[in-house]
């Protein structure tokens, strides 16, 4: 029998769903509106000073006066207002700091305002409102819901409360889902990802899971600790469970083993979540691609991947993309982020409404011979290889050779399997095939003999797990590379002896 939360879910649902069309209808004039709101809100910090906004009306006087950023070149502003200064980037100060491990720039404090931070709760609550006004499906609020995220420990420095994403969000879950939430306090304050593994099996096995949602690579590590300690597949285990929510990583390469570990399809719903801020989440069950949050105070420029390394590449906006270009996002925010590069690129799959997939990263690519390799190829390629078959795949990573022992150059492919191919050769051939059809970079270095087809390496059970505990990323919202353009994370490999 459904309780009274689950009967007004539906009604609410669609309700939200009824807002939610109205801006999906106007989507040119919703970021016209956003971007004048930006502009107006901003004049008076010190970057608005700085960069002319009290002249700027058009998207066209914005890209004069606002050049690109990525967080190395935002730094100076970040600085001062870690320092506590007020009206910098954005008005006042900002509420909290996202702090995520840069690259290159060591730690980078992402500002969240007290306007940006709703719209990161709206977005998360909108996704799982969506699915329920298209399913009717609802009785999944009555059990138990797990998030598998960060430490919700937060510290303050200069009046600024700091922690991570996933954390901070923790203390927004609404009332209405704090008895359904799981793991507890206690046990989401554990730091080591291993242990937390383990007490978060420990509490969500005697109860109701219905819904089970984080970055895919963390969750299968919590379903293979549930089918070791029972015995059983996880939809055993949790009968009612129903429904996976991810977000950071394609769930494409993951689906067959996740399947494999409950014992059964369930529904998916995925979100594009990040510390600048809530950029998309699937709006229907039977659509490629998620809703582009086109009224949540971001306004988005896009730059074709292609020509983003050019001294003057075209900043477009939404009215002027086109579906299956891969494009850079760029983004300015009510969090006081301008023109500001988070290192992504996505595809548009629809243009009425504006969805979008995540195809991998500005950095994260292969291109060592020119042939411009990116995640979305190489993803696509291994799932069309094992596609019709019993091969599974538990994670894996491409890098470039370029100096073999013997013969032509050619691409590595690092891959553990839960269930390894009987010939890797054919396997191997397989996925050479759909990288060639999908990237006629790729097809003419095979062709013009420059590039031998590619070689997968094995790699033990749970390497990558290994791999990620000894450079300090094991759990929360971390994720192995799809794709390098050099030898990294594959020269680490081999020196942690994790191939076979």
């Amino acid at each position: 029998m459904k309780s009274i939360k689950s009967l007004l879910a539906v009604p609410f649902a669609k309700s939200v769903r009824k807002s939610v069309l109205k801006w999906v209808n106007k989507p040119i004039e919703t970021q016209d509106k956003v971007f004048q709101k930006l502009i107006k809100d901003a004049a008076k910090t010190q970057f608005g000073k700085d960069h002319n906004f009290e002249s700027i009306s058009t998207h066209s006087d914005f890209t004069k006066n606002v050049p690109i950023r990525d967080y190395e070149d935002l730094k100076p502003y970040v600085e001062r207002v870690v320092a506590g200064e007020e009206d910098i980037l954005w008005k006042g100060k900002p509420i909290y700091f996202a702090k995520t491990s840069g690259t290159t720039s060591g730690a980078k404090y992402i500002p969240i305002t007290k306007e940006s931070m709703p719209t990161h709760i709206e977005a998360a609550r909108n996704a799982i409102l969506m699915y329920i006004a298209e399913t009717g499906s609802s009785k999944f609020v009555d059990g138990k819901m797990i998030f598998l995220q960060g430490s919700p420990i937060l510290k303050e420095q200069n009046g600024i409360q700091l922690g991570r994403l996933s954390g901070i969000v923790a203390h927004y879950v609404p009332k209405y889902l704090q008895k359904n939430r799981m793991p507890s306090l206690e046990t989401n304050c554990i730091e080591d990802w291993e242990t937390k593994v383990e007490a978060i099996v420990d509490e969500t096995l005697p109860e109701d899971m219905t819904i089970i949602s984080g970055i895919p690579s963390w969750v299968q590590m919590y379903f293979e600790k549930i089918q070791e300690r029972t015995g059983q597949k996880v939809g055993e285990v949790f009968k009612n469970f129903n429904l996976f929510i991810f977000g950071g990583v394609n769930y494409d390469p993951y689906r067959a083993k996740f399947e494999h570990l409950i014992g059964r399809k369930v529904d998916s719903i995925e979100l594009y979540p990040a510390s600048e801020g809530f950029f998309a989440y699937q709006d229907k069950q039977g659509e490629n691609g998620m809703l582009l949050q086109l009224n949540s105070g971001i306004f988005y420029e896009f730059i074709k991947a292609d020509e983003f390394f050019d001294d003057d590449p075209k900043r477009l906006t939404i009215k002027d993309v086109e579906v299956g270009i891969n494009y850079v996002i760029i983004i300015s925010t009510n969090a006081g982020l301008w023109a500001y590069n988070i290192g992504d690129t996505v595809q548009f799959t629809s243009i009425k409404p504006y969805r979008v997939i995540v195809s991998g990263r500005i950095k994260h690519f292969i291109s060592a011979f020119g042939e411009h390799v990116i995640g979305k190829e190489v993803e696509q390629a291994l799932q069309e290889a094992i596609l019709d078959s019993t091969v599974q795949v538990s994670e894996f990573t491409v890098a470039p050779q370029i100096n073999p022992e013997s013969g032509l150059p050619y691409h590595e492919w690092f891959i553990e399997f839960e269930n390894a191919p009987e010939n890797l050769s054919d396997l191997a051939q397989k996925i050479d095939l759909s990288l060639q059809q999908q990237n006629s970079y790729y097809f003419d270095l095979i062709k013009g003999k420059v590039l031998q087809p590619l070689k997968i390496t094995v790699i033990q059970k749970n390497g990558f797990q290994d791999y990620m505990k000894s450079i300090g990323k094991l759990g929360g919202q971390n994720k192995l590379p799809r794709l390098s353009n050099d030898r990294k994370i594959a020269e680490a490999l081999y020196a942690l002896k994790l191939t076979k």
